[in-house]
This record gives structure tokens, C-alpha cells and sequence, in this order.
């Protein structure tokens, strides 16, 4: 596929994904596909390409002399990065917040405990140096750049858990993280104290601790449910 073919692609995708999980087509809704392909002015082959990916994320399925049909909420792939961005795009935002925040409190305390066990010298070494990214960045409105410290930070916990299941969250992680950032769910400079505590998670992984690691991740959890209440009640 050629870079203007891929872009057509994206656009169609975010668009009707973005609708979609937006409830503007809801369950059982039809898509035509020459509808979409004359809407957007694009082929045939284009719309097939984005069937197949929205019918990966379960979020629609086609059927011969039907179309292709809206599927029921419960059955989307909810953990797929994108069909979080989009939900978390749309005017249902809080709860979806809500939701994946409650997500990260349940596993990434269990995750840190396990990384403070796991962690090779060179995972703690990167833990470390991504917490004093995310103090350095912490003033003077620099949300993008603590951002990309904190995703990577907590990508690094999950993956040093050891725990394939748990490393596979990275993704959902980072959706959740930049989502707050992008749509303006954070406040202007990040919580002194949730910076603090990155960094002594940080000292309890290379510690080894990992009562303290699980301890303190928990409370960063808790503190961003405290946000949320505040800034997306």
C-alpha cells in the first residue's frame, strides 16, 4: 500500500471507528460498503481493508446480502489500544477513564511487587532513569515530555514483572496515559506527590523490596482515581 494509500486507510478507520464506538452507529446498525466507499472517495479495496480491521476489534462482522453489521458493546475487543483511543475520544470519556484506571490499580501494584523480584540491573537502571525524567519534566508545563517518561515507566514495570499477561498491558497502559494527557485530564504540572512516588517505586524495585513497590504503586493508583474525580467526575 502505497503512504496515500495508508493515510486514506487511517482516516477511513479512525472515522468510522471513532463513530462507532461513539454509538452514532449503534449495535446492529448496517454499513454499506459502497455507501463508505463513496462517502470517503475512496475504493472498494480501501473499505475491505478497514472491514478487516474493524472486524478484528470485533467490532463489526459482515454478512453476505446484510452488509456489515454493528456488534453488540460487549463483544468489542476493549483492550485493543485503538478502540481505546477512540472511546476515550468520545463524550462517554469518564467512565472510560474510570474503567482503566480501576484496570491499572488491580494489576500494576501486583506488577511492581514482581518486578522488585524480577528486575534485571539494566530494567532498574531504565526504571530509575525514567523516574528522574518524570521529576525533570514535572514544572514549567511540560505534559508531552512527562508523558513519554511515564509510559515508559510503567511499561518497564509490567515487562519486569516477568509476567507475559501482565507485559502485554503496555499498550492499554499507554493509551490510558496519553488520553489523560491529550484530552486535557490532567492538571497543568503533574502531582508532586504521584512524582514522588515514581521515584521511590523506582528505589523499591532496585531495592528489591517489593512489599514497599507494591505499596507505593497502589497508592499511585489511588491518587489517579482522586484526579479523576476532580477533573473527570
Amino acid at each position: 500500500m502505497t503512504t496515500e494509500g495508508r493515510g486514506l486507510h487511517t482516516h477511513v478507520l479512525d472515522t468510522l471507528g471513532l463513530a462507532i464506538t461513539a454509538g452514532e452507529h449503534p449495535q446492529g446498525s448496517v454499513l454499506r460498503t459502497d455507501e463508505v466507499a463513496q462517502r470517503f472517495d475512496v475504493s472498494r479495496t480501501v473499505v475491505r481493508e478497514v472491514v478487516r480491521v474493524l472486524e478484528s476489534m470485533h467490532l463489526v462482522e459482515s454478512r453476505r446480502r446484510v452488509g456489515v453489521t454493528v456488534r453488540p458493546t460487549e463483544e468489542w475487543n476493549v483492550y485493543d489500544p485503538r478502540v481505546i483511543r477512540w472511546r476515550l475520544a468520545g463524550a462517554d470519556r469518564p467512565r472510560q477513564l474510570r474503567s482503566l484506571t480501576v484496570l491499572r490499580s488491580a494489576v500494576e501494584p501486583v506488577a511492581a511487587g514482581l518486578a522488585a523480584r524480577h528486575a534485571t540491573p539494566e530494567q532498574c537502571a531504565e526504571l530509575t532513569a525514567c523516574a528522574l525524567g518524570m521529576v525533570a519534566t514535572s514544572r514549567g508545563h511540560q505534559l508531552e515530555g512527562y508523558l513519554e517518561h511515564d509510559i515508559s515507566f510503567h511499561r518497564i514495570v509490567l515487562n519486569a514483572s516477568g509476567n507475559e499477561m501482565f507485559a502485554r498491558l503496555g499498550d492499554v497502559v499507554a493509551e490510558v496515559l496519553a488520553g489523560r494527557t491529550h484530552h486535557h485530564v490532567m492538571f497543568d504540572d503533574p502531582d508532586p506527590a504521584a512524582v514522588t512516588l515514581h521515584v521511590q517505586v523506582a528505589e523499591a524495585v532496585r531495592e528489591g523490596d517489593a512489599d514497599r513497590a507494591e505499596r507505593l504503586t497502589r497508592e499511585i493508583a489511588v491518587g489517579a482515581l482522586q484526579e479523576l474525580d476532580v477533573l473527570a467526575p
